[in-house]
């Protein structure tokens, strides 16, 4: 997870940034990066772009990248969501 930050994108199903969980973020044709996530009653947005997502580092230490947009640095943390697997209930179903 630590070669790029696009590449950690490119694989994550939600994203934290500076300590909020975003379920809506995207890349755009351009590889731009749009976030947008709720905190109380307040949507937030950022936008990145390539060159700023080119730019960004990982911290080792807090295992998030710091990436530096237009209103400032800020603190992304890709992650994968975990689901739950049906499977063996489907399979006693029948019994």
């Amino acid at each position: 997870m630590t070669d790029t930050l696009l590449n950690a994108l490119e694989h994550c199903d939600m994203l934290e940034i500076d300590g909020l969980h975003a379920f809506d973020f995207s890349l755009d044709d351009d590889d731009n990066l749009h976030i947008e996530c709720m905190d109380g009653r307040a949507l937030k947005r950022w936008a990145f772009s390539m060159a700023q997502i080119q730019a960004a580092t990982f911290d080792a230490a807090l295992k998030s990248w710091i990436i530096t947009g237009d209103s400032g640095e800020h603190r992304l943390v890709p992650m994968e969501a975990i689901g739950g697997d049906n499977e063996e209930d489907d399979e006693h179903a029948d019994a």
